[in-house]
Protein backbone atom coordinates (compact mmCIF):
# COMPACT_ATOMS: atom_id res chain seq x y z
CA UNK A 1 0.00 0.00 0.00
CA UNK A 2 1.68 3.32 -1.02
CA UNK A 3 2.29 5.85 1.57
CA UNK A 4 0.23 9.16 1.95
CA UNK A 5 2.45 12.51 1.97
CA UNK A 6 1.36 15.53 2.62
CA UNK A 7 2.61 16.98 -0.74
CA UNK A 8 0.32 14.47 -2.59
CA UNK A 9 -3.11 15.13 -0.56
CA UNK A 10 -3.45 19.01 0.31
CA UNK A 11 -4.14 20.40 -3.28
CA UNK A 12 -7.47 22.67 -4.17
CA UNK A 13 -9.21 22.42 -7.31
CA UNK A 14 -10.28 26.13 -6.96
CA UNK A 15 -7.36 28.22 -8.21
CA UNK A 16 -6.52 30.52 -5.45
CA UNK A 17 -7.53 28.26 -2.85
CA UNK A 18 -5.30 27.88 0.26
CA UNK A 19 -7.66 25.31 2.02
CA UNK A 20 -4.96 22.26 1.90
CA UNK A 21 -2.05 24.59 3.33
CA UNK A 22 -4.12 25.72 5.60
CA UNK A 23 -5.17 22.68 6.81
CA UNK A 24 -1.41 21.81 6.84
CA UNK A 25 -0.55 25.15 8.97
CA UNK A 26 -3.42 24.21 11.79
CA UNK A 27 -2.40 20.80 11.92
CA UNK A 28 1.23 21.93 12.63
CA UNK A 29 0.31 25.04 15.17
CA UNK A 30 -1.67 22.55 17.09
CA UNK A 31 1.32 19.83 17.16
CA UNK A 32 3.26 23.14 18.64
CA UNK A 33 0.20 23.83 21.34
CA UNK A 34 0.85 19.61 22.34
CA UNK A 35 4.46 20.61 22.72
CA UNK A 36 3.93 23.51 24.64
CA UNK A 37 1.64 22.06 27.15
CA UNK A 38 4.13 18.73 27.72
CA UNK A 39 6.95 21.41 28.10
CA UNK A 40 4.55 23.26 31.03
CA UNK A 41 3.85 19.98 32.43
CA UNK A 42 7.42 19.50 32.67
CA UNK A 43 8.11 22.77 34.47
CA UNK A 44 4.90 22.23 36.60
CA UNK A 45 5.90 18.71 37.20
CA UNK A 46 9.52 19.84 38.39
CA UNK A 47 8.61 22.69 40.43
CA UNK A 48 6.31 20.02 42.36
CA UNK A 49 9.14 17.46 42.43
CA UNK A 50 11.19 20.20 43.87
CA UNK A 51 8.76 21.51 46.64
CA UNK A 52 7.68 18.05 48.09
CA UNK A 53 12.10 17.50 48.18
CA UNK A 54 12.47 20.19 50.19
CA UNK A 55 9.59 19.65 52.27
CA UNK A 56 11.16 16.32 53.43
CA UNK A 57 14.03 18.28 53.91
CA UNK A 58 12.25 20.25 56.63
CA UNK A 59 10.15 17.78 58.25
CA UNK A 60 12.96 14.89 57.78
CA UNK A 61 10.39 12.39 56.88
CA UNK A 62 12.69 10.29 54.46
CA UNK A 63 16.19 9.75 54.41
CA UNK A 64 18.57 11.91 53.02
CA UNK A 65 19.02 9.77 49.76
CA UNK A 66 15.66 10.21 49.14
CA UNK A 67 15.56 13.83 49.28
CA UNK A 68 18.37 13.55 46.98
CA UNK A 69 17.00 11.39 44.41
CA UNK A 70 14.06 14.29 44.02
CA UNK A 71 16.30 17.08 43.27
CA UNK A 72 17.86 15.50 40.86
CA UNK A 73 14.52 14.23 38.98
CA UNK A 74 13.18 17.52 39.45
CA UNK A 75 16.67 19.34 37.60
CA UNK A 76 16.07 16.63 35.33
CA UNK A 77 13.01 17.14 34.26
CA UNK A 78 13.50 21.35 34.32
CA UNK A 79 16.64 20.06 31.33
CA UNK A 80 14.46 18.01 29.77
CA UNK A 81 11.84 20.96 29.58
CA UNK A 82 14.40 23.16 28.39
CA UNK A 83 15.47 20.90 25.55
CA UNK A 84 11.82 20.79 24.25
CA UNK A 85 11.18 24.87 24.75
CA UNK A 86 14.76 24.99 22.62
CA UNK A 87 13.27 22.46 20.22
CA UNK A 88 10.07 24.20 19.47
CA UNK A 89 11.49 27.72 19.08
CA UNK A 90 13.72 25.80 16.27
CA UNK A 91 10.68 24.71 14.82
CA UNK A 92 8.76 27.65 15.04
CA UNK A 93 11.71 29.90 13.36
CA UNK A 94 11.87 27.17 10.63
CA UNK A 95 8.51 26.97 9.90
CA UNK A 96 7.74 31.35 9.88
CA UNK A 97 10.51 31.57 6.91
CA UNK A 98 8.34 29.16 4.90
CA UNK A 99 5.05 30.22 5.87
CA UNK A 100 6.24 33.54 5.05
CA UNK A 101 7.36 32.64 2.08
CA UNK A 102 4.37 30.99 0.73
CA UNK A 103 1.86 33.97 2.10
CA UNK A 104 4.03 36.37 -0.64
CA UNK A 105 2.96 33.24 -3.01
CA UNK A 106 -0.25 32.76 -2.63
CA UNK A 107 -0.99 36.57 -2.54
CA UNK A 108 0.96 37.16 -6.10
CA UNK A 109 -1.09 34.36 -7.40
CA UNK A 110 -4.35 35.43 -6.38
CA UNK A 111 -3.34 39.17 -7.66
CA UNK A 112 -1.91 37.71 -10.96
CA UNK A 113 -5.28 35.49 -11.10
CA UNK A 114 -7.00 38.95 -11.10
CA UNK A 115 -5.14 41.01 -13.33
CA UNK A 116 -5.55 38.03 -15.84
CA UNK A 117 -8.76 37.89 -15.77
CA UNK A 118 -9.64 41.91 -16.19
CA UNK A 119 -7.32 41.32 -19.33
CA UNK A 120 -8.89 39.03 -20.41
CA UNK A 121 -12.61 40.52 -19.47
CA UNK A 122 -11.34 43.64 -21.74
CA UNK A 123 -10.09 41.58 -24.36
CA UNK A 124 -13.34 40.02 -25.14
CA UNK A 125 -14.80 43.72 -24.66
CA UNK A 126 -12.74 44.83 -27.52
CA UNK A 127 -13.27 41.64 -29.91
CA UNK A 128 -17.16 42.76 -29.35
CA UNK A 129 -16.01 45.88 -30.53
CA UNK A 130 -13.85 45.00 -33.52
CA UNK A 131 -17.02 42.62 -34.51
CA UNK A 132 -19.58 45.32 -33.93
CA UNK A 133 -17.18 47.95 -36.28
CA UNK A 134 -16.91 45.09 -39.01
CA UNK A 135 -20.65 44.76 -39.15
CA UNK A 136 -21.35 48.33 -39.24
CA UNK A 137 -19.20 49.00 -42.00
CA UNK A 138 -20.15 46.02 -44.03
CA UNK A 139 -23.54 46.92 -43.12
CA UNK A 140 -23.07 51.03 -44.37
CA UNK A 141 -21.10 49.65 -47.37
CA UNK A 142 -22.74 50.53 -50.29
CA UNK A 143 -25.32 53.30 -49.21
CA UNK A 144 -22.28 55.72 -48.03
CA UNK A 145 -20.00 58.38 -49.98
CA UNK A 146 -16.27 57.62 -50.33
CA UNK A 147 -16.04 59.75 -46.65
CA UNK A 148 -18.33 57.74 -44.70
CA UNK A 149 -16.36 54.90 -46.05
CA UNK A 150 -12.92 55.52 -44.90
CA UNK A 151 -14.53 56.68 -41.79
CA UNK A 152 -16.21 53.48 -41.12
CA UNK A 153 -12.66 51.82 -42.85
CA UNK A 154 -10.61 53.97 -39.86
CA UNK A 155 -13.35 52.85 -36.93
CA UNK A 156 -12.65 49.15 -37.94
CA UNK A 157 -9.02 49.26 -38.66
CA UNK A 158 -9.19 50.89 -34.90
CA UNK A 159 -11.16 48.40 -32.86
CA UNK A 160 -9.16 45.86 -34.86
CA UNK A 161 -5.57 47.41 -33.96
CA UNK A 162 -7.25 47.51 -30.09
CA UNK A 163 -8.55 44.37 -29.69
CA UNK A 164 -4.95 42.99 -30.83
CA UNK A 165 -3.38 44.95 -28.37
CA UNK A 166 -5.36 44.02 -25.71
CA UNK A 167 -4.87 40.31 -27.16
CA UNK A 168 -1.10 40.11 -26.46
CA UNK A 169 -1.73 42.04 -22.58
CA UNK A 170 -4.26 38.93 -22.15
CA UNK A 171 -1.41 36.58 -23.42
CA UNK A 172 1.40 38.30 -21.52
CA UNK A 173 -0.36 38.31 -18.11
CA UNK A 174 -1.38 34.35 -19.25
CA UNK A 175 2.21 33.73 -19.53
CA UNK A 176 3.24 35.81 -16.43
CA UNK A 177 0.61 33.57 -14.27
CA UNK A 178 1.37 30.53 -15.47
CA UNK A 179 5.08 30.99 -14.52
CA UNK A 180 4.15 31.97 -10.91
CA UNK A 181 1.73 28.73 -10.84
CA UNK A 182 4.44 26.66 -11.61
CA UNK A 183 6.96 28.60 -8.87
CA UNK A 184 4.08 28.14 -6.63
CA UNK A 185 3.60 24.52 -7.16
CA UNK A 186 7.14 23.55 -6.64
CA UNK A 187 7.12 25.64 -3.67
CA UNK A 188 4.04 23.79 -2.41
CA UNK A 189 5.73 20.84 -3.02
CA UNK A 190 9.18 22.07 -0.96
CA UNK A 191 6.41 23.25 1.97
CA UNK A 192 5.08 20.30 1.88
CA UNK A 193 7.71 18.53 2.82
CA UNK A 194 9.10 20.36 4.95
CA UNK A 195 6.15 20.96 6.86
CA UNK A 196 5.85 16.76 7.12
CA UNK A 197 9.69 16.47 8.49
CA UNK A 198 8.90 18.90 11.28
CA UNK A 199 6.00 16.63 12.28
CA UNK A 200 7.98 13.93 12.19
CA UNK A 201 10.32 15.24 14.21
CA UNK A 202 8.06 16.95 16.80
CA UNK A 203 6.21 13.45 17.64
CA UNK A 204 9.75 11.31 17.67
CA UNK A 205 10.83 14.24 20.54
CA UNK A 206 7.39 13.95 22.23
CA UNK A 207 7.62 10.20 22.25
CA UNK A 208 11.01 9.54 23.50
CA UNK A 209 10.81 12.44 25.84
CA UNK A 210 7.64 11.17 27.03
CA UNK A 211 9.15 7.54 27.24
CA UNK A 212 12.77 8.91 29.31
CA UNK A 213 9.83 10.95 31.44
CA UNK A 214 8.22 8.12 32.33
CA UNK A 215 11.68 6.22 33.19
CA UNK A 216 12.15 8.23 35.97
CA UNK A 217 9.18 8.69 37.36
CA UNK A 218 9.67 4.44 37.60
CA UNK A 219 12.55 4.86 39.17
CA UNK A 220 11.02 7.14 42.33
CA UNK A 221 8.34 5.55 42.41
CA UNK A 222 8.32 1.45 41.88
CA UNK A 223 4.80 0.87 43.04
CA UNK A 224 3.11 2.63 39.78
CA UNK A 225 5.61 0.71 37.44
CA UNK A 226 2.59 -1.54 36.21
CA UNK A 227 0.56 2.07 34.89
CA UNK A 228 3.61 3.11 33.51
CA UNK A 229 4.46 0.21 31.56
CA UNK A 230 0.59 -0.01 30.00
CA UNK A 231 1.78 3.92 28.45
CA UNK A 232 5.30 2.42 27.33
CA UNK A 233 3.31 -0.31 25.58
CA UNK A 234 0.76 2.25 23.58
CA UNK A 235 3.75 3.93 22.65
CA UNK A 236 5.74 1.03 21.32
CA UNK A 237 2.54 1.00 18.96
CA UNK A 238 3.12 4.54 17.81
CA UNK A 239 3.38 4.40 14.26
CA UNK A 240 4.64 7.73 12.83
CA UNK A 241 3.54 7.16 9.07
CA UNK A 242 0.30 6.50 10.38
CA UNK A 243 -0.36 9.17 12.16
CA UNK A 244 0.56 11.42 9.33
CA UNK A 245 -1.87 8.98 6.97
CA UNK A 246 -4.47 9.55 9.23
CA UNK A 247 -4.40 13.19 9.45
CA UNK A 248 -3.99 13.07 5.83
CA UNK A 249 -7.28 10.88 5.41
CA UNK A 250 -9.14 13.04 7.88
CA UNK A 251 -8.37 16.49 6.41
CA UNK A 252 -6.86 15.85 2.61
CA UNK A 253 -8.33 18.53 0.44
CA UNK A 254 -7.45 16.77 -3.09
CA UNK A 255 -4.39 15.28 -4.79
CA UNK A 256 -4.00 17.67 -7.32
CA UNK A 257 -2.90 21.01 -8.07
CA UNK A 258 -4.98 23.17 -10.12
CA UNK A 259 -4.66 23.12 -13.91
CA UNK A 260 -3.45 25.97 -16.24
CA UNK A 261 -5.73 28.92 -17.22
CA UNK A 262 -5.48 28.25 -21.28
CA UNK A 263 -5.48 31.17 -23.26
CA UNK A 264 -8.66 31.68 -25.69
CA UNK A 265 -8.39 33.62 -28.74
CA UNK A 266 -11.08 35.60 -30.86
CA UNK A 267 -8.96 37.34 -32.63
CA UNK A 268 -10.11 37.84 -36.52
CA UNK A 269 -7.96 39.69 -38.62
CA UNK A 270 -9.70 42.12 -40.73
CA UNK A 271 -8.68 41.76 -44.50
CA UNK A 272 -9.88 44.81 -46.47
CA UNK A 273 -11.01 43.29 -49.45
CA UNK A 274 -13.45 45.52 -52.64
CA UNK A 275 -15.54 43.19 -53.75
CA UNK A 276 -19.06 43.62 -55.69
CA UNK A 277 -18.68 47.06 -54.33
CA UNK A 278 -18.58 46.36 -50.14
CA UNK A 279 -15.65 45.32 -48.13
CA UNK A 280 -15.98 41.50 -47.00
CA UNK A 281 -13.88 40.08 -43.48
CA UNK A 282 -12.20 36.76 -42.95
Amino acid sequence: MRELHFKDCFWNRDFTGTGGYDSIIQHLNDGKKTCKEIEDFMKARASIEEKYAKELLVRLLLPMLSILSHLQLAQTMRDEAKKLEDFRERQKEARKKVEQQMDALHKQRATQFKKTMESKKTYEQKCRDKEEAEQNMNRNASTSNAKQQEKLFARTNQAKMNAEVADRLYMQNVTVLEKIREDWQKEHVKACEGFEKQEVERINTLRNMVWTHLNQLSQQCVTSDELYEEVRKSLEHCDIQEDIEHFVNLRRTGDKPPGTVPHSSRVRFVIQRKQQGHYSTL
